[in-house]
C-alpha cells in the first residue's frame, strides 16, 4: 500500500499543478495579458471526428450500431473496417491488425475494463458510439500495441424516449430470446436515462475431432475420433442508468453505472473411440457446469470549468465482480468408471479508479492538456476439489486460496498544435507503472513491477486545393502480461497430451514493448463518401510466446518472453454514398474494406512464424438501403477471414480455416413509432476447422476440430411509447 500512497499524492500533486496553472492564467488575464482562445472546432453540423481530428481516430454512431438489430457489441464490431471478432460459442476476441490476445486495447468511457467484464454483455441500445484508434494517444493507455476500441455508454439525452424492443432467434444449434427497455428525459438541469435488457439463450454445440499420430518414420501410429458436445444454456440482464445535472456555474455532474448477472449452464460430454494406437485415460468424460457472475460498475464524473477557457475532469469509479463455478467431472473407460470429482470456484475482485485531465489553450493555436490516471484492485479466489475413491484410486482432495492485487499509476501530458490552417501537430508523453502481485496455496509469494515511458507524435496535414490529406504517428506502446499468465499454479487437463497440455502461469513475465509506425491517405468528397490506404508497422521486443514442456511425464503449457518480432499490414477502404455518384440514385450507402497483415517471430523457425492468432487476410462489403421516407431500410453484410497455418514454436503449429459470414437485414416501420425487423445470421452456414500439430524426433501427433456450422434467423418488433 506504500507505493499505491505515493501514487495517490501523486495524483493530487499534479491535480494541485493544474488548479495552480488555472490561477495564474485567470491572473494573467487580469492584467492584460493576452491569452488566445483555441478554437478547436467549428459547429458540431461541420464537425467530422475522423476527419478533423489530429489523432486518428474512426467513430461509429448509435445509427450504425442499431442498424442490425444486434443482441451484444461483438456482432456490430464484426462489420467495421480493420476490426476481426474471433472465437465465438461463449468466447469472444476482438481484434485490430488481426491482433488479439491483449495487443488490442478494450476501453469502458475511455478506461480499461475491468476483470470479470466481458462486451458480450453490453446490449448495443446503451452504447452512444464506438471509437477505434489505430494509433495510440497520451490520454488512454498504451496498453495498445495493435490499437484501441474505445465503447462509450450512452450519454446524451436530447428527447423523452421510452422504447420496447423483443426479438426471437432461431437456428439449427441454438435458440434465442432477447429484451430491451429504454427510458430517458429531463427536467430541468437534470435529465437521465437508463436501458435494461435481458437475453437467454439455449444451445446445443457440436463438435468433430479427430486426433493422427505417426512415428520418427511417419507411419501412423494413432487413429481416435471423439464427439464433443454442449448442451446449456446463458442467460443474462443488465441495467445502465445515466444520470446528468448541469450546475449552476457551468460544471456538470454525471453518475453513471452498469450491473450486470450472468447465469450458465451447461453440460459437455466427450465420447472417445480409438481406432488403433494408445487408449486415453478416459473413453468418455461429462462435465457438468454451472456458473453465475455479478459485475458492478459505477462512475462520478465531475467537469469544472475554468478561468481562461480552461477544464478540469475528474472521475472517480467504483468496480465489483463475483464469480462462481461449480463443476462435476466425471470420466470413464470401457463403462468402468475412472474419475469423479467436484470442483468449486469462488472469485470476488473489488477495486477504484481515479482518473482526470486538466485542458488548456495556449497562444499561438496549442491545445495543451495533462491528466492522471490511477487505479488499485484486489482479487480473492478460493479453489476447493473432491474426489470419489473409483479403482483403487487415492482421492485428490485439496483447498487452494489465492489473492491478487494491482496497482497502475500514468501520468500524461500532451500538446495539440493547429501550426497552420492545414497542419496539425499531436505530441504526447505517457508514463505508466504497474505493480502487481499474488499469493496463495502451493507457490511462492510472486510480485510484479513494470513501467513504461511513452512518447508519442502524430500529424495532419490537409493537401492544399484538394479534400485529400495524409496522416502519420509514431509511437512506443506495450502489452502487460495478464494475471493469470503470473499465476504458477497449474490448471490439469484430464486427457493430458501434446495438444491439450495442463497449462501453469510464469511469475517472471516482462511487458512486450513496440515501436510504431502509422501512414495513411484519406480522399473526402461528397458529404460522407471517403477513400482511404493506411499502413503500420510495429517492432515489438520481450515477445511473449507459447512454449510446451515435459514435466514428470504430463505436458505443460506455459508462456516466456522470447526475442523480438516483427508486424506491418496494409488497410484500403472505401464508404460510397450512390447519391455522390449519381444525383437521382436510390439513398444506397456502399462499403468495404480489406486488411492484409504480416509478422514474424523472430526466435520461431519459418515459414509462416506469424504473431499469436494473427488473421493474415480480412474484408467486408456491404451495402445499406432507406427508402425515401424512411419507413423502410435493408441491408447486407459480407466478412471474409483468411486464418491459414501458424508456427508457434519449432515443434508446434495450427491452422484455422477460411471464415465466410453473411448477414442481412429489412426493417418496415408500420408507423414512426412501431417497426417489424427480419434478419438472418451466418446465412453461409460454413463449418468451422481448427487444427493443431505437435511434432518432433519421435513422431508427430495433430489434432483437428470441426464445428458445423448453422444459419440463425431473428426477428424483432420495436415500439416507441
Amino acid at each position: 500500500m506504500p507505493r499505491f500512497h505515493t501514487a495517490m499524492k501523486l495524483t493530487l500533486a499534479a491535480a494541485a499543478v493544474a488548479a495552480a496553472w488555472s490561477a495564474c492564467a485567470a491572473e494573467a488575464s487580469k492584467e492584460g495579458k493576452d491569452i488566445q482562445k483555441v478554437e478547436v472546432r467549428a459547429s458540431g453540423a461541420e464537425y467530422d471526428a475522423r476527419r478533423d481530428d489530429t489523432a486518428s481516430k474512426i467513430i461509429v454512431n448509435s445509427e450504425e450500431i442499431l442498424r442490425y438489430g444486434d443482441s451484444n457489441i461483438a456482432d456490430v464490431l464484426k462489420r467495421l473496417p480493420g476490426v476481426t471478432v474471433a472465437g465465438g460459442r461463449g468466447s469472444t476476441d476482438i481484434r485490430l491488425r488481426g491482433l488479439g490476445n491483449g495487443y488490442t486495447q478494450i476501453l469502458l468511457n475511455g478506461e480499461r475494463a475491468p476483470a470479470g467484464f466481458s462486451v458480450d454483455q453490453l446490449s448495443p441500445d446503451a452504447i452512444e458510439r464506438v471509437e477505434i484508434m489505430r494509433a495510440a494517444s497520451a490520454e488512454f493507455s498504451t496498453q495498445a500495441i495493435a490499437g484501441t476500441i474505445n465503447i462509450v455508454l450512452r450519454k446524451a439525452v436530447r428527447t423523452a424516449q421510452r422504447e420496447i424492443k423483443a426479438l426471437a432467434g432461431k437456428g439449427k444449434d441454438f435458440s434465442q430470446g432477447n429484451g430491451v427497455y429504454t427510458l430517458s428525459d429531463r427536467d430541468g438541469n437534470f435529465s437521465y436515462s437508463t436501458v435494461l435488457s435481458a437475453n437467454r439463450l439455449n444451445f446445443h454445440w457440436l463438435k468433430l475431432i479427430q486426433d493422427h499420430g505417426g512415428d520418427a518414420q511417419g507411419r501412423a501410429s494413432l487413429l481416435r475420433d471423439a464427439d464433443s458436445n454442449e448442451v446449456g444454456r446463458m442467460e443474462y440482464i443488465n441495467l445502465a442508468p445515466r444520470l446528468n445535472w448541469n450546475l449552476a456555474n457551468g460544471d456538470t455532474l454525471t453518475s453513471q453505472s452498469f450491473l450486470a448477472t450472468n447465469r450458465y449452464r451447461v453440460v459437455a460430454t466427450v465420447d472417445i473411440a480409438t481406432v488403433f494406437g494408445p487408449p486415453q485415460d478416459f473413453d468418455g468424460t461429462a462435465n457438468l457446469v454451472r456458473a453465475r457472475n455479478d459485475f458492478y460498475r459505477t462512475d462520478l464524473n465531475w467537469v469544472h470549468k475554468l478561468a481562461g477557457g480552461g477544464k478540469l475532469d475528474t472521475k472517480l469509479g467504483l468496480n465489483a465482480n463475483r464469480n462462481s463455478n461449480a463443476t462435476r467431472q466425471t470420466g470413464a473407460s470401457h463403462g468402468v468408471p475412472g474419475l469423479d470429482r467436484r470442483v468449486d470456484i469462488l472469485s470476488r475482485e473489488h477495486g477504484y479508479t481515479v482518473t482526470g485531465k486538466y485542458a488548456m489553450p495556449l497562444a499561438d493555436g496549442h491545445a495543451l492538456s495533462m491528466g492522471w490516471d490511477g487505479a488499485d484492485s484486489r482479487r480473492a479466489d478460493f479453489r476447493g476439489q473432491r474426489e470419489v475413491a473409483l479403482a483403487g484410486k487415492r482421492p485428490a482432495n485439496m483447498d487452494e486460496d489465492f489473492d491478487a492485487d494491482v496497482r497502475r499509476l500514468a501520468l500524461f501530458l500532451q500538446d495539440e498544435w493547429a501550426a497552420t490552417p492545414r497542419l496539425s501537430v499531436y505530441a504526447g508523453l505517457r508514463w505508466e507503472g504497474l505493480e502487481t502481485g499474488s499469493e496463495g496455496t502451493g507457490f511462492a509469494p510472486v510480485r510484479n513491477r513494470s513501467s513504461v515511458f511513452s512518447p508519442l507524435f502524430q500529424a495532419l496535414w490537409k493537401i492544399p486545393d484538394t479534400k485529400d490529406q495524409l496522416r502519420l504517428a509514431l509511437t512506443r506502446t506495450y502489452k502487460a502480461p495478464a494475471t493469470t499468465q503470473l499465476i504458477p499454479r497449474r490448471f490439469l487437463a484430464n486427457n493430458n497430451s501434446q495438444t491439450t497440455p495442463d497449462f501453469r502461469g510464469n511469475p517472471g513475465l516482462k511487458p512486450e514493448l513496440a515501436l510504431g509506425l502509422d501512414l495513411s491517405y484519406e480522399h473526402y468528397w461528397a458529404d460522407t463518401a471517403l477513400l482511404s490506404a493506411s499502413g503500420f508497422a510495429r517492432r515489438i521486443t520481450d515477445y511473449t510466446r507459447q512454449t510446451l514442456l515435459l514435466e514428470n511425464g504430463r505436458w505443460v503449457q506455459t508462456s516466456i518472453n522470447d526475442g523480438s518480432a516483427v508486424a506491418r499490414g496494409v488497410e484500403l477502404e472505401a464508404k460510397v454514398p450512390l447519391k455522390a455518384l449519381m444525383r437521382t440514385a436510390q439513398a444506397l450507402d456502399l462499403r468495404a474494406s480489406v486488411s492484409r497483415n504480416w509478422s514474424r517471430v523472430d526466435a520461431v523457425p519459418g515459414p509462416y512464424n506469424r504473431l499469436n492468432q494473427q488473421l493474415p487476410l480480412s474484408a467486408t462489403l456491404g451495402f445499406d438501403y432507406k427508402s425515401a421516407d424512411t419507413m423502410e431500410s435493408a441491408g447486407a453484410s459480407f466478412v471474409f477471414k483468411r486464418g491459414g497455418v501458424m508456427r508457434i514454436s519449432a515443434a508446434q503449429s495450427s491452422f484455422v480455416t477460411v471464415k465466410r459470414d453473411l448477414e442481412m437485414y429489412w426493417l418496415h416501420k408500420f408507423t414512426p413509432k412501431h417497426a417489424l425487423r427480419l434478419s438472418v445470421v451466418s446465412a453461409l452456414a460454413e463449418d468451422y476447422l481448427e487444427e493443431n500439430t505437435y511434432s518432433d524426433a519421435a513422431g508427430s501427433l495433430r489434432r483437428n476440430s470441426l464445428a458445423p456450422g448453422a444459419a440463425q434467423f431473428r426477428a424483432g418488433l420495436e415500439w416507441k411509447l
